[in-house]
């Protein structure tokens, strides 16, 4: 008897907006969604329509960035105006970060993807579908305590790791699993004992490590140091670090021995192992990982490496300064005569 496949993968942009159209559309009796960003309105729109329906919704979104931007404005007012339950995520959090949803408690989306248009088009991301009762019941227990204000205690045992919690150790043990290689494509590295750890391995045990980051540019000022310094730690013990070429990097994934992976919300990112509602799923189907490290090397082969010295990185900065002065120009300026 073959065994019931209870893991599926979502690969963004490839596989596009339709997964979880038909997932909302399909859905019979009930459908729980946590996101830390929420304004596609192709999503927007087919929640309506299951409510319209009589399917029983729950919404959390995230009431703001740490930065003080409101992404979820627009959603929360749309989903008020159509009587669709919506209230803010747990406030014990400063933010909510991840990105989840569970259909007719039966099945249970956890994602690196925000639902906001350029995620299903211009991104790298990935979310995994389970069906297994024991997981989805997790991230179910998570949902009610969260909607509810109290207290969420995750099992001693468990493929899901969360945070605040246990994910850091979770991130450090998977990396030092590794015994001969790891794909990772993560925005920053930022947090000094995950980057210890990848130090660790590529020193002491000798693993080949191709990290791919997010270019220069693209790091928030507050922690573009640590970033760098980071990536150039990495560097130093012969790590190979690129940047992703013709997509923009969102993804947080890890895959050891191409046999295992991790696939998160969270970045390697100190507040979002210390302070944030961060979820991740570890996965070993064959069939999956075969798939995710195919993305990797495709990836890997359409990308750049990153000039990390000085004078590569001002060229960067200078460089994506001119296009957004350019992109400016282009939008302000006033038709010729």
């Amino acid at each position: 008897m073959i065994a019931e496949k209870k893991h599926r993968l979502i690969i963004v942009p490839d596989d596009g907006i339709e997964p979880f159209v038909k997932a909302i559309a399909e859905a019979k009796r009930s459908i729980e969604i946590k996101m830390f960003q929420f304004s596609e309105p192709r999503l927007m729109e087919e929640v309506a329509r299951a409510h319209r329906r009589g399917v029983a919704l729950r919404i959390m979104l995230n009431p703001s960035r740490f930065t003080g931007e409101h992404d979820n404005d627009e959603a929360f007012q749309f989903f008020h105006q159509a009587a669709i339950p919506v209230q803010e995520t747990a406030p014990r959090f400063l933010i909510t970060h991840e990105k989840s949803m569970v259909i007719d408690k039966k099945e249970a989306y956890i994602m690196s993807l925000n639902w906001a248009p350029k995620y299903f088009g211009h991104t790298r991301d990935y979310a995994l579908v389970t069906t297994d009762h024991r997981e989805v019941e997790e991230v179910l227990d998570c949902f009610n305590a969260d909607w509810s204000r109290s207290d969420f205690q995750p099992p001693a045992l468990s493929k899901l790791t969360w945070s605040v919690g246990r994910a850091r150790e979770s991130v450090i043990e998977f990396i030092h699993s590794a015994k001969e290689s790891l794909y990772i494509q993560h925005e920053k590295y930022v947090d000094i004992p995950i980057i210890e750890a990848l130090l660790s391995r590529r020193i002491k045990a000798n693993v080949t490590i191709h990290a791919m980051a997010l270019p220069i540019h693209s790091l928030r000022d507050f922690y573009r140091l640590e970033g760098i310094a980071g990536l150039r730690l990495l560097e130093d013990v012969g790590v190979h670090v690129r940047k992703l070429h013709g997509m923009h990097l969102h993804a947080k994934l890890i895959i050891a021995d191409e046999k295992r992976a991790l696939l998160s919300s969270f970045n390697f990112y100190p507040k979002c192992f210390n302070e944030r509602r961060e979820l991740g799923i570890f996965f070993d189907d064959p069939v999956l990982i075969e798939r995710v490290v195919e993305i990797f090397k495709k990836d890997w082969q359409h990308s750049k490496k990153i000039d990390l010295s000085e004078e590569g990185i001002q060229a960067d900065l200078q460089e994506a300064e001119a296009k957004r002065k350019a992109k400016a120009a282009g939008m302000f300026s006033s038709p010729s005569s």
